[in-house]
């Protein structure tokens, strides 16, 4: 190991000019005589620890890095005896050396903070482990004997604020809360167990805080636990977690970004602070954390006198503005809003958390670091302003003498460093008080329209209205609300829409917060409530999808199915709660299936683009969740047995072209490959087994839970339809296949494809596949009974108008059957409609102007269908739809949407259903009405 002595890292020296006497410096390299004498001069505290440690001292700046490990490692061997001695001597050594160090530039502000804060932890462990030791030996814990100590015997402790955070200044308390697992202990020992602790954690506060003739160690603050007016200073885990979910506050949530255990059971101290992320770290982008921690700011200014403007005499270098407490609540108060969407933004240091958002694009880079900047210095600052005589200050001095002390511990000629001190603090207010003050533009003129007042007066009684706080925040925003309304081609019209959405939103301060802190999401509101009633809907009743919108990379580049399917098996892995998993699916399947939703209402995807974007999509979701739910089975009745299942999509997910509401056929097939019975708890027959597992994949896709439903499965493709097995074996479905099956069935598999599962069984499937779609084939039986099969369509059910692209003669269901004809006749592979009707071609049931007009219809009328599935569940009237509305269909499938008008599009969509059931049924030969 390499040695670096104190005097080879000395960067700056403080500007101390007296001198002092009895300074022993005879055993200290020359090189340090400059700050020892510097030091000594300034800080009357430090020169004290000089002279009174100084042989010790002489041989820690040898190697000081050494020197801190042992002065760390210390407290493990102190006894009763020792213990209160020892700690005090060790904290006067870790103060001298760290001191030091940080004048002399030889350590970082991280390196100093963190030997405070790591002392902290060795003698706070130290004091609670005799303090244990005590009670055990005098019988008060039962159950525990003296090895438990060491061990916390089930109480632990966390370190708060700056301790949490290895951020511990000089002369800092230290906030300490003590939990204790209540299970540790039987019922009937439980009071005096508690009672033990309670002394314990007693005893362990006194050995810190109380001023000895060695002095003290850390003045120690119990009560940041939960409701300090009542509770004991050691706290049940399980009274804890009932406090905070039911009575924890903003402060509480922020204090617990900065906690760790420290002390006692580290175990359970995790253990407690993994059940408090819900509570800490919310779901949603917590926009309503940004007024909570202003009012914070502005409490804590009125209590402590400190809401006047920056003059440096007396100024609080902590609370006052410019200061400490502004970065950290710029900084955490970020980490709460975003914190609970990425854990990865979970951190305790400040600047490392600051470092985190720039890099997240939560905060500006350059705003980042020049916070960062501000931060070191102002924490520079405070720690020389403490180790002048050890006094808990942060508070500037008020004379020229005194202001002249810090600058030259600064080791800055005392001008410069007031004029820096102004600018930084002035810097510092600017960007925080622009983040916590409303910082929008300034409030827009009135409209230029006049809205029915009886719409608006309505709005006091809606639910998102019942809050105070609600209430405020939306007569913040209704200004700017208003102005983007009546810039809409009908205000009135946009108007009943957002009327609509407001009518339906359960509550309102998260969405008012999020709509006032980013006010350019107010545009996108407006748009999908002006032209999508279906998406208005799902919006009010799921605002936090809105998060997405501002997480970064909505309109970032698609990722793509294997992307998708990876992110959302990560999120999975990292949860082990089967429900959990199943409601953490459906929150993050519903965000993505709204940001498929705004690209293509705002025009940045086309119906093509965004069918496959909903095909990635459902198809990430099965294959990610069908590893969950084998695994769920597992549980119970053993792994799979044989080579496992597949899912094979069928129609519109086989195909890879989904839309807004689709729901997704599929079929499950198995092979067993010889094994009759799964290895497990309760072991199933093979069938049974796969049926169990198929049923518990229905289950887990299209049963409701707290966030929704994914989707609706339909299993009615497989062999024998609903009186067929949920599962179906891969034996079994190639028999059928082969001799059993209806020609529809062999239509039905030109647009099937393995989704999820084992690759070797899938590719079983697919080669199955293409061998019973190449077989010779009677194009005339084909053509007769897909003829047929349009009929009993064509009977059973009829259009709902002419916006009804799929249901009908010439229309969606009615190519895509033809092409799955031509497919099947020419052998094809292809899952494609246009590759079927080039299939259909060749084998010439059509020629190539039949070719072309059918699937320059097919693109239209899927343009059509993709479009009317985002706008509504319900049979749509074009001359009923709100003109945002008609405008949205027009470019999406008008022929020149710049130019036609409604009623130009409903003459070209029945142009295109005429001709392309004329095609068909020639090609059929008859056997479909028009």
């Amino acid at each position: 190991m390499t040695y670096v002595s104190l005097s080879k890292l000395l960067t700056r020296c403080p500007r101390g000019d007296e001198a002092v006497d009895d300074l022993p410096l005879a055993d200290f390299d020359t090189d340090l005589h400059p700050l020892l004498r510097g030091t000594a001069a300034l800080a009357p505290y430090l020169a004290r620890l000089i002279t009174q440690e100084a042989a010790w001292l002489a041989q820690a700046v040898q190697a000081p890095k050494t020197a801190l490990a042992a002065i760390i490692a210390a407290p493990q061997q102190l006894d009763e005896t020792s213990l209160r001695a020892g700690l005090r001597q060790g904290k006067r050594r870790v103060a001298i050396l760290s001191a030091l160090a940080d004048l002399g530039g030889a350590w970082s502000l991280e390196e100093v903070t963190g030997a405070l804060s790591d002392y902290a932890d060795a003698a706070s462990h130290a004091a609670l482990r005799v303090a244990l030791s005590a009670q055990i030996r005098r019988g008060k814990l039962p159950g525990l004997g003296a090895d438990d100590a060491d061990k916390g015997g089930g109480m632990t402790v966390l370190a708060m604020g700056k301790m949490g955070a290895g951020e511990l200044n000089y002369s800092s308390d230290i906030d300490l809360i003590c939990l204790f697992d209540e299970d540790r202990f039987d019922a009937t020992d439980f009071h005096e167990a508690r009672a033990g602790l309670i002394k314990a954690t007693r005893a362990m506060a006194a050995s810190l805080s109380e001023i000895t003739d060695d002095g003290y160690v850390f003045r120690t603050d119990l009560r940041l636990r939960p409701d300090p007016a009542v509770t004991p200073v050691c706290v049940g885990i399980l009274a804890a977690e009932r406090y905070y979910e039911s009575l924890g506050r903003t402060w509480e949530r922020a204090a617990y970004i900065k906690a760790r255990p420290c002390a006692g059971d580290i175990g359970v101290g995790e253990a407690f602070l993994d059940t408090l992320k819900p509570f800490v770290w919310r779901k949603h982008l917590d926009f309503a954390a940004i007024q909570d921690a202003h009012d914070m700011r502005l409490a804590i200014r009125a209590h402590k006198g400190l809401g006047g403007p920056i003059t440096l005499p007396d100024h609080n270098m902590k609370l006052g503005r410019g200061g400490i407490r502004e970065i950290e609540f710029f900084t955490q108060t970020r980490q709460l809003i975003a914190g609970g969407r990425d854990a990865g933004l979970r951190t305790r240091g400040t600047k490392e958390s600051l470092a985190l958002l720039a890099a997240k694009g939560w905060v500006p880079e350059a705003t980042a670091e020049e916070l960062s900047d501000h931060y070191t210095f102002h924490r520079t600052v405070e720690h020389r302003l403490q180790m002048v005589r050890d006094a808990q200050t942060h508070t500037l001095p008020k004379s020229a003498e005194g202001m002249a002390r810090i600058a030259a511990m600064m080791d800055m000629d005392v001008t410069a460093f007031e004029q820096t001190l102004r600018e930084r603090l002035s810097a510092v207010h600017e960007i925080t008080e622009g983040f916590f003050a409303d910082s929008r533009a300034p409030e827009p003129p009135p409209p230029q329209h006049s809205f029915d007042d009886k719409v608006v007066e309505a709005w006091h009684s809606y639910p998102a209205m019942r809050s105070e706080r609600g209430a405020e925040l939306f007569e913040q925003l209704k200004p700017d609300l208003f102005a983007k309304l009546a810039l809409a081609d009908k205000p009135d019209e946009a108007l009943r829409a957002f009327d609509g959405f407001l009518a339906g939103l359960p509550a309102g301060v998260q969405l008012f917060s999020l709509l006032k802190a980013n006010p350019q999401l107010a545009d996108l509101l407006i748009t999908i409530v002006s032209v999508s009633p279906m998406l208005a809907a799902h919006l009010s009743r799921n605002a936090g999808v809105l998060d997405a919108v501002i997480g970064g990379d909505f309109f970032a580049d698609w990722p793509g199915q294997a992307a998708l399917t990876q992110m959302l098996s990560d999120r999975l892995a990292a949860l082990d709660d089967y429900e959990s998993q199943l409601d953490s699916t459906r929150g993050w399947a519903r965000e993505w299936h709204f940001r498929i939703g705004v690209h293509h209402l705002r025009g940045l995807t086309d119906a093509d683009t965004t069918a496959a974007h909903y095909s990635d999509l459902a198809r990430a979701v099965l294959g990610a969740l069908w590893p969950v739910v084998i695994a769920e089975v597992s549980r119970r009745h053993g792994p799979p047995p044989g080579k496992g299942a597949v899912i094979v999509g069928m129609g519109s997910l086989g195909a890879g072209r989904l839309t807004a509401q689709s729901d997704l056929d599929m079929i499950v097939i198995y092979d067993a490959d010889g094994v009759e019975m799964s290895d497990g708890r309760r072991p199933l027959a093979a069938r049974q087994y796969y049926a169990r597992l198929t049923q518990t994949m229905i289950t887990a896709m299209s049963a409701p839970m707290a966030q929704g439903r994914l989707y609706e499965l339909d299993l009615r493709l497989r062999p024998s339809g609903n009186k067929g097995p949920v599962a179906t074996s891969i034996e079994s479905f190639a028999s059928y296949q082969r001799n059993e099956a209806w020609v529809w069935e062999h239509l039905a598999l030109t647009r099937a494809e393995v989704i999820a599962g084992p690759e070797t069984l899938g590719r079983t499937v697919e080669a199955l596949r293409a061998e019973i779609l190449q077989l010779p084939r009677d194009a005339a039986h084909i053509r007769a009974q897909t003829a047929q099969m349009r009929a009993r369509i064509a009977a059973a059910k009829s259009a709902n108008g002419i916006l009804d692209a799929k249901i009908g003669a010439g229309r969606l269901q009615d190519i895509e059957l033809f092409a799955q004809a031509g497919a099947l006749i020419g052998g094809s592979t292809d899952r494609d409609i246009p590759a079927g009707l080039a299939a259909a071609r060749a084998a010439g049931l059509i020629d190539a102007q039949g070719q072309a007009t059918l699937t320059a219809a097919y693109a239209r009328l899927w343009a059509l269908q993709s479009a009317t599935r985002l706008l509504s569940s319900a049979p749509l009237q074009l001359g009923t739809l709100r003109s945002a509305t008609q405008r949205f269909l027009l470019d999406a499938v008008a022929e020149a949407p710049e130019h036609d008008t409604s009623a130009d599009l409903e003459t070209q969509l029945a142009q295109h259903y005429a001709r392309a059931d004329a095609i068909i049924t020639a090609a059929l030969g008859g056997g479909a009405p028009t």
